[in-house]
């Protein structure tokens, strides 16, 4: 195992930087140097001071220029992925973003990572998109996906101020990635905040039309696809399906955290924040490995 790591800053201390960090903690490739806030008292950043990460609340001029940081973990907003993007490029880092924000691929590990190794800016789409774009591309890789539409329901508890303001984004970034990650001809997303109490783990349900479905290797593509995505998400289930009604396939989904940082109801933030992870991973191995450093 290499010694050496890449270098990388978590923007936004908010509950998905703050998980980050701590999945990150545990890398083998990566070494989260900085931690990027704006509000001086912000938890996410004297966590990460408590574990020894540099933090700061001066924004992204920051680390800007700091040729040793190679990678940039967007944990804001959309609108603020929007205004730094171009500032990372120009620094010459690869950024990983968690937000809607629709630049860069689209990429879902389990379907797409291995396509998107070379780009400077992945997206990881949305929560919702996560988790249900692995089930359609499953199907579409036996048949056509004429349709998909994805219903992701989430505890209100688990849902910050980031993804309340993003929910137009969350519905318009999974609607497309549905589609171009998918496979699917046309896709819709629909996001759900329940207020239940206790609090309910992340439910998704995936909806596909298929013409004539072949029972027996959707069930089989869908069983393979959930062990891939179970790889680096061991809280993700299949919790019925696929369930065939004509040309309708139907699967439904649970994903639980891993409750290294958040609830273990918070599995919408724990599948983004372990997706950002994998994509990070693959993408710091490859860097090591050009240099001869693994």
């Amino acid at each position: 195992m290499s010694t050496k790591k890449i270098k990388a800053a978590i923007v936004g201390p908010g509950n998905i930087g703050i998980d980050l960090m701590f999945k990150l903690l545990n890398s083998s490739y990566i070494e989260v140097d900085t931690m990027v806030g704006v509000v001086k008292e912000s938890k996410g950043l004297q966590l990460a001071r408590e574990k020894g990460i540099k933090a700061t609340s001066d924004g992204v001029k920051e680390i800007l220029g700091n040729k040793e940081i190679e990678l940039v973990f967007e944990a804001t907003s959309a609108k603020a992925h929007l205004a730094n993007a171009p500032l990372y490029k120009e620094d010459g880092k690869i950024a990983i973003d968690l937000t809607p924000a629709m630049i860069g691929p689209f990429v879902v590990p389990a379907v797409n990572i291995e396509q998107n190794l070379d780009t400077d800016n992945v997206n990881m789409v949305t929560c919702g998109g996560q988790a249900t774009i692995p089930m359609v591309a499953a199907i579409n890789s036996v048949q056509p996906v004429e349709y998909a539409e994805i219903v992701a329901t989430i505890s209100s508890r688990s849902a910050g101020p980031g993804t309340r303001q993003n929910i137009d984004e969350f519905t318009e970034t999974t609607s497309k990635a549905i589609c171009e990650v998918g496979g699917a001809k046309k896709g819709k997303a629909i996001i759900v905040l329940n207020p239940a109490e206790p609090p309910i783990i992340m439910r998704d349900t995936v909806y596909v039309k298929v013409k004539d479905p072949n029972e027996e290797e959707i069930t089989k593509a869908v069983k393979q696809m959930e062990q891939k995505v179970q790889e680096y998400v061991p809280g993700y289930r299949v919790k019925a399906g696929p369930l065939f009604d004509g040309d309708k396939v139907t699967v439904m989904l649970e994903v639980e955290g891993a409750g290294m940082y958040l609830p273990k109801y918070s599995g919408n933030l724990d599948i983004m924040t372990a997706a950002a992870k994998a994509v990070g991973e693959k993408i710091a191995y490859k860097l090591l490995k050009e240099r001869g450093e693994v």
